[in-house]
C-alpha cells in the first residue's frame, strides 16, 4: 500500500492546517490525541494501514497547534469549542455527506462535541475515551497547563512526568497548547444521547486515565465496548487497537 499523503487547506480564520489521507472507498475520518497527531496515532503503528485495507478512505487531520497544522500564539485563534469547528469545516472542505468518525483521547472529546452539535456519521469509534474525563474535562485541562508550567522543573516519579516526556518527544509548541487547553470545556452529558449511531468504544485494558470507557459505552444509546491490551500511552501501539476500529468499521 502507498504511503499516506499529506494535504492543506486554510481554516475560516486563515490559519493552514494539514491532514493525511491513505486508501480508497468509504471516508472515514480519525481525529489523534493531545500534544501527538496523526502520524504517531494513526499511520506509525499501522492502523491507519489496516483500516484502508478493509476498504477505507482514511482521513487523519493534525489538529491545530498539532503536527504539521498551524501552530498559531494569538488567543483569538482559540475561542472555544475550536477542535470541533475544524472538524467541521474539515468535513464540509471534503464535502463528505456519508462517513465514519472516530477519535482516540481528545480526538474523541472533539468528536463528542462534533455529533453533539450536529455531525452525523454512519458509525462511530471512541478510543481511549472515559465517562469521567468527558464530564470533567476541566480537570484533565488543568492537569495538562501544570505540566506545561512545570515543564523544565520537575524529575521522574512525579506525577506530569510521563507527560512532559511525551510533550519534549513531540516537540510541542507550549505556547500554541497552552491556548489550545484554553479552549476547552466539559462535555455536555446530553451529547451523548446523539449517539444513535452504531457506536465503538474502544480502551486499554489498563487505562484508566479518562475514567471508564465501559460507563461510557453503557451511556450511551448503542454503544459497544471492546477491550484491548495496554495502557492510554501503549494501547494505541497495539495492533489490536486498529484491528479493533477496521473490524467495527467494515462490520
Amino acid at each position: 500500500m502507498s504511503e499516506a499523503q499529506v494535504r492543506y487547506w486554510n481554516a475560516s480564520d486563515g490559519v493552514q492546517l494539514a491532514f493525511h489521507e491513505l486508501g480508497q472507498g468509504r471516508p472515514v475520518v480519525l481525529l489523534h490525541g493531545l500534544f501527538s497527531d496523526a502520524n504517531m496515532n494513526w499511520i506509525k503503528f499501522g492502523h491507519a494501514a489496516r483500516i484502508a485495507a478493509a476498504g477505507f478512505r482514511v482521513i487523519m487531520p493534525d489538529l491545530r497547534a498539532h503536527g504539521l497544522s498551524g501552530r498559531p500564539h494569538e488567543p483569538e485563534h482559540y475561542p472555544q469549542g475550536i477542535l470541533a469547528r475544524d472538524l467541521r469545516e474539515l468535513i464540509d472542505h471534503l464535502d463528505l455527506t456519508d462517513f465514519d468518525l472516530g477519535g482516540f483521547s481528545l480526538g474523541s472529546r472533539t468528536m463528542v462535541e462534533g455529533v453533539g452539535e450536529g455531525l452525523k456519521p454512519r458509525r462511530a469509534i471512541l478510543g481511549g475515551a472515559g465517562l469521567e474525563g468527558l464530564r470533567h474535562w476541566e480537570r484533565r485541562k488543568h492537569f495538562f497547563l501544570d505540566a506545561i508550567e512545570l515543564f523544565d522543573r520537575v524529575e521522574r516519579g512525579d506525577p506530569h512526568w510521563l507527560s512532559i516526556q511525551f510533550m519534549k518527544s513531540q516537540k510541542v509548541d507550549r505556547v500554541a497548547s497552552a491556548l489550545l487547553l484554553q479552549s476547552f470545556r466539559d462535555a455536555f452529558m446530553k451529547w451523548l444521547e446523539d449517539f444513535t449511531m452504531p457506536t465503538l468504544v474502544v480502551c486499554g485494558s489498563e487505562d484508566e486515565d479518562n475514567g471508564s470507557a465501559e460507563e461510557l459505552a453503557a451511556a450511551m444509546p448503542t454503544a459497544v465496548f471492546r477491550e484491548v491490551p495496554g495502557t492510554h500511552m501503549s494501547s494505541v501501539t497495539k495492533p489490536q487497537f486498529g484491528e479493533a476500529i477496521a473490524s467495527f468499521l467494515a462490520g
